[in-house]
């Protein structure tokens, strides 16, 4: 049948065109032409690589193009963007290619390359700690607390990320390491424990040689953040957020260190005892910090119980459970790897 339609068409097409010829005998003109002109490859299996490809009209020869390489590394030229080169040759009342040909040529050959000396970025691993329990890893920074006049009060805080407790700090009127050195002895000394690690920015005092020979001597490892990543140090970046964000933070600024030594004393006070932090089950630091937090869930659970016990149907799914704090404080926690196992999807059960 599909031969007696090809042959049809031929017969129409130098009456009425070929086009039209199929469409009067219901032919498509794709198949029409697929048919009668298979391609090259159907008709004459090829062996081997394509044939070469034909020389355009409008390309440059081999001596031609040796010519503009030539020109290009002149001592003329050597030295000079092919855009320049190419603007100069117009000048002179020569052309010999296009810029964009001149790019490709010298791409051939190698030779387009950053002359500047470039950047490089170099990739840093994140830090990586874990604490699963208090004083095994601690944080700190220095934050700026406005006073009168325009200058700027430097507020030391160090930090616990597992209780989020604050062990110590201190506020100065500039950035000094001597005074960070002596404020982490002195924390070491007051909790009677000195730290796994102590994790801080990239700041002047938190990589001067002063805290880094004290580490050593303390047998405390240091971590620091990559540049330019606050990320990496979450937990001292949100407990500033919390200082300067509450209700009592003067927002016009302390009227002098002593005002602003006083407001931070009694806030951080307030902070490990009173403030109930959602990041470790709605506890204090301090409960966290000295081990009380059992003692704690233990007695809301018994407060919770009574009241599911007093009117359950007011908890439809489930009778109620006490929050529970993390078992561990991560800096930068890996990546978990993607489950392998193959996920099955619950069947609807009818009734008969």
């Amino acid at each position: 049948m599909t031969a007696v339609l090809d042959n049809a068409v031929e017969e129409l097409a130098p009456v009425v065109g070929r086009c039209r010829a199929c469409k009067i005998m219901g032919r498509s003109r794709a198949s029409h032409y697929r048919r009668n002109r298979p391609p090259e490859c159907a008709r004459e299996p090829v062996q081997g690589p394509p044939p070469p490809r034909p020389a355009l009209l409008w390309e440059l020869s081999d001596t031609e193009r040796a010519t503009i390489l030539e020109v290009l590394n002149s001592d003329e030229f050597a030295d000079l963007a092919p855009r320049q080169v190419y603007g100069r040759l117009l000048d002179q009342g020569r052309y010999l290619c296009s810029v964009s040909t001149m790019y490709r040529i010298l791409r051939a050959n190698h030779m387009v390359t950053e002359r500047r000396a470039q950047a490089r970025r170099v990739s840093r691993k994140p830090p990586r700690l874990r604490a699963t329990g208090p004083n095994q890893v601690w944080t700190w920074d220095i934050t700026f607390m406005r006073g009168p006049y325009g200058e700027n009060y430097r507020a030391y805080v160090i930090l616990d990320i597992y209780s989020r407790f604050v062990v110590g700090w201190v506020i100065a009127r500039r950035e000094d390491s001597d005074l960070a050195a002596e404020l982490i002895r002195r924390c070491c000394e007051h909790q009677g424990i000195n730290p796994d690690q102590l994790h801080a920015d990239r700041g002047a005092a938190m990589t001067s040689n002063t805290v880094a020979m004290l580490l050593v001597q303390l047998g405390i490892g240091k971590s620091h953040s990559r540049p330019r990543t606050s990320n990496d140090n979450p937990y001292s970046e949100a407990q500033f957020k919390t200082v300067k964000h509450h209700h009592t933070y003067p927002k016009d600024g302390f009227t002098s260190i002593e005002h602003a030594r006083r407001w931070l004393n009694d806030f951080i006070n307030y902070y490990n005892h009173e403030h109930y932090h959602t990041g470790i089950g709605l506890m204090t630091p301090a409960t966290i910090h000295y081990g009380q937090a059992e003692t704690v869930i233990t007695r809301r659970q018994t407060v919770l119980d009574d009241a599911y016990q007093a009117n359950p149907e007011r908890f439809t799914n489930k009778p109620p459970q006490a929050p529970r704090h993390p078992t561990q404080a991560w800096i930068n926690k890996p990546p978990q790897p993607p489950s392998t196992q193959p996920t099955t999807k619950a069947k609807s059960v009818s009734n008969p």
